[in-house]
């Protein structure tokens, strides 16, 4: 009995072993590894691949190397323009259930709802470019109509804070004067920009009543969440003046960033004086994308939060700049949930009212017709669309999506 017994033990140590030696062979098989030798621009489509793998918010989709190929991205007319498609093919992958499409499908071909690649390396700062050209603050008023005391205030993009914070806060301190209880924020031109500008302005909104309640989360795939994404050693990490940091000694990378969850939720601190606000009508489009649709995200839950103009472009995600050779991509690498968890707007976000965007508006005034339905909405209660659909502009002049919408985030922790 005891030679049985010990039999059977060995066989299952023998089985076990072999066991683990095959799963341990398969996950060797299974990573991201790339030829050693090659050309400067094989070099540039593996990275394109390599950092995708393990940093793409979706890169449970993305095959081994050998069957995804990407040295084989060789039949456009010029190296950019194979990285361009290397990085449209991986962003094509995911399927978003609800619609049957990719997350990242648009009506142009070959062109990705968020991911870009683009010339230059870049050091956590985003050069103004696209709708970042666009002050912040392009128009205040104030305005009082039917007993009712209403700011207005119209932003054309989220830049970087340290260009911006100025404009805004004057911007707030001369609105917060009159106490008003209403606020229309005409975000129709705002393709969006630095996540940290827009949480500012969150910020100002807010009363005090709000400190400490969460703001959003930023939620990375589990391997960047926890710390299994080496590649990011590869990528120098930039303070918000775009300078490295010294830690331990040498140069801190992305991967001594906390990527975790609760190391990403920002709560509210409030900023300026405005305390009176109670009720929010944004006004939108089809370029109302990313940043600008994280400020109305955020400040849902708290809120009573109107929609005027046009469904949103959707963009819950954000991303930060990835430097390969001489280019940077910007690859979808975190979704951002609002305090009731909600990041459901890929496809946009649904106006409460619908109109169509008139040519030229002349911003702040009051008979413009977004701003004219907004008013009439407040003085009246009436936030349905037929019930003031005499006052609809019939135009629709929209642009259709906007120019390489972004959300960048660039203020990272670093692992205590």
């Amino acid at each position: 009995m005891v030679i049985k017994r010990s039999v059977i033990l060995l066989l299952w140590a023998l089985i076990s072993s072999a066991t683990a030696c095959k799963k341990e062979k398969a996950a060797v098989q299974d990573a991201p590894v790339s030829p050693t030798t090659g050309t400067r621009t094989q070099f540039t489509l593996d990275s394109i691949y390599l950092y995708s793998k393990q940093v793409y918010l979706w890169s449970d989709v993305l095959s081994n190397y050998d069957q995804f190929n990407p040295r084989g991205y060789t039949t456009e007319s010029s190296d950019l323009a194979n990285f361009k498609k290397e990085l449209f093919i991986i962003s094509q992958l995911k399927v978003n259930p609800a619609s049957g499409l990719p997350f990242e499908h648009t009506a142009t071909s070959g062109l990705s709802k968020y991911a870009y690649l683009e010339n230059g390396n870049n050091k956590g700062i985003l050069a103004a470019s696209g709708n970042l050209n666009q002050a912040a603050v392009l128009k205040t008023a104030q305005i009082k109509t039917g007993g009712k005391q209403i700011a207005y205030l119209a932003m054309g993009s989220f830049p970087v804070l340290n260009n911006s914070k100025a404009a805004i806060d004057n911007a707030f301190a001369s609105l917060s004067a009159a106490n008003p209880t209403y606020l229309v924020i005409d975000l129709r031109s705002n393709g969006g920009g630095y996540v940290e500008t827009a949480a500012y302005v969150a910020n100002l909104v807010a009363g005090t009543a709000l400190n400490g309640k969460v703001m959003y989360s930023e939620q990375y795939n589990s391997l960047v969440q926890s710390g299994k994404a080496p590649i990011l050693k590869k990528q120098l990490y930039y303070d918000s003046q775009g300078k490295t940091i010294l830690l331990n000694g040498k140069n801190a990378t992305m991967a001594d960033v906390d990527f975790t969850e609760a190391g990403n939720t920002s709560l509210f601190s409030k900023k300026g004086t405005m305390e009176s606000i109670t009720d929010i009508y944004f006004i939108v489009s089809a370029q109302t994308a990313s940043a600008s649709e994280l400020l109305i995200s955020v400040l849902k839950p708290y809120f009573k939060v109107y929609l005027i103009g046009e469904k949103t472009y959707g963009k819950p995600v954000g991303s930060f700049p990835i430097n390969i050779d001489t280019y940077s991509i910007y690859i979808p690498s975190f979704i951002l949930r609002n305090s009731k968890g909600w990041s459901d707007y890929f496809d946009g976000m649904s106006p409460d009212i619908p109109m169509s965007m008139a040519d030229n508006p002349v911003l702040g005034d009051p008979t413009e017709p977004c701003l004219s339905v907004a008013l009439h909405a407040i003085t009246t209660g009436i936030t349905t669309h037929t019930a003031i659909s005499s006052l609809k502009n019939n135009r629709n002049t929209t642009t259709g999506i906007a120019p390489s919408p972004v959300m960048i985030e660039t203020r990272y922790r670093l692992k205590k």
